[in-house]
């Protein structure tokens, strides 16, 4: 794509975690900057771009360490950032973060962001933990501003001695991109596709619905959700478990759970796709049994979608809902509680009904994508106001102002 000169760059380490800027970069454009973007190679990019209408720049990126790959690749994103010549640059996820933020340092963009999404040292142990440590101190040193993307992460970044308070911030009510809450309202249409599905997956209708959305590993707490599920079925038998994603890699459960779970007869497992709004409007309950968080998307979509929720009282998902008023907040690793909450909700419906209503109501007020993004214009503009750098135009401004010059 060819556009006039780019001044602001926005950088992830993979090209599936482009969804964390959905809607962003184009509204930036509206506010007159001239956004692109940096991620790694993949299938995902031409679809992005084609849907965003705005550049991406390709260059690999190793989510796990590995040394000379890593130099590699910072010595093609320290190349590209000569050429492009930014006014801001913002990099977010930890790979992109350290390699696109040192490059921003050695090019001596003038404004640089560092967007923090969750700390993967805090269920890191050992010699990983103290390298990972090292990594977020680095890139927080090389970023003029760091975005915490909810409180308690901006709090405990600084309790870990990651970054001094009077360099972060927080972006309204939190979330890097906060949500859409029309693409998961409960309407007719989508009522009838989540019936539709339930038929699909063979969920009989008087059965209740717990749900999850995510990764399937250890620290999304993926064995307590199991554990309080067994506990759950010697009190609640009429119940199913939806879970929308996959089982990967990294930080994987053990095999022996995975086969367990694979096998249940009253576990309904569904890959990941596009469009989830369905999938929350066929839960009765919303679960997040986290161990570390960032500021969890999935829990500001399934209040969207008016669904109670239970999440863990971890960093990041704490300031995802309101306890005992959009949801409930139960200990991190601990199943009996987890299985206590869940039968809370499903034996009165009425109380989860409440919470459903009210979570959405919270969305729509505080977590509007429209919130965040012009918080983030907003504290773009004030840096290159401190820096005595041009500020960009509205794209509403300009106009008028084309019209007054002919005028």
């Amino acid at each position: 794509m060819t556009q006039s000169r780019i001044d602001i760059l926005h950088a992830v380490t993979s090209p599936i975690s482009l969804v964390l800027l959905r809607g962003q970069v184009a509204h930036l454009r509206s506010g007159g900057f001239q956004p692109a973007v940096l991620c790694g190679p993949g299938p995902q990019v031409e679809d992005w771009t084609a849907k965003e209408s705005v550049p991406v720049f390709t260059v690999a990126m190793q989510r796990e360490i590995s040394p000379l790959r890593d130099l590699i690749s910072l010595f093609r994103i320290w190349r590209l950032l000569r050429r492009l010549r930014l006014i801001v640059c913002n990099a977010g996820t930890p790979k992109a973060g350290l390699l696109v933020g040192v490059a921003a340092w050695l090019s001596r963009v003038p404004c640089r962001i560092y967007t923090l999404r969750g700390l993967r040292l805090e269920t890191a142990t050992g010699l990983k933990r103290r390298v990972l440590r090292l990594t977020e101190r680095i890139t927080c040193a090389c970023a003029h501003r760091v975005i915490c993307v909810s409180p308690s992460l901006r709090q405990r970044a600084i309790e870990l001695g990651l970054v001094p308070s009077t360099k972060t911030v927080v972006l309204a009510a939190g979330s890097s991109n906060g949500v859409d809450p029309s693409r998961f309202m409960p309407t007719p249409q989508r009522l009838a596709r989540a019936a539709d599905l339930r038929r699909e997956l063979r969920i009989e209708p008087d059965r209740r619905v717990i749900g999850y959305v995510g990764r399937f590993t250890r620290d999304k707490g993926i064995l307590e959700l199991w554990e309080a599920f067994a506990l759950l079925r010697r009190r609640f038998a009429n119940v199913v478990l939806l879970l929308v994603g996959s089982f990967e890699e990294g930080d994987a459960v053990s095999p022996e759970l995975r086969r367990v779970i694979e096998n249940d007869v009253d576990v309904r497992q569904v890959e990941f796709t596009n469009d989830v709004a369905p999938y929350y409007l066929l839960m009765d309950v919303f679960v997040l049994p986290t161990h570390r968080e960032g500021f969890p998307n999935t829990v500001l979509e399934a209040q969207a979608a008016e669904r109670p929720v239970i999440t863990t009282f971890a960093t990041g998902a704490v300031d995802s809902i309101v306890d005992g008023v959009t949801g409930t907040i139960v200990p991190v690793q601990a199943s009996a509680p987890l299985a206590d909450a869940l039968l809370a909700l499903l034996t009165d419906p009425q109380l989860a009904q409440r919470m459903g209503r009210a979570g959405r109501e919270r969305v729509v007020s505080q977590f509007r994508q429209e919130i965040v993004w012009e918080e983030l214009a907003g504290l773009y503009r004030e840096m290159l106001v401190q820096r005595k750098l041009p500020v960009p135009l509205p794209t509403e401004h300009k106009s008028r102002a084309i019209c007054l010059e002919k005028s």
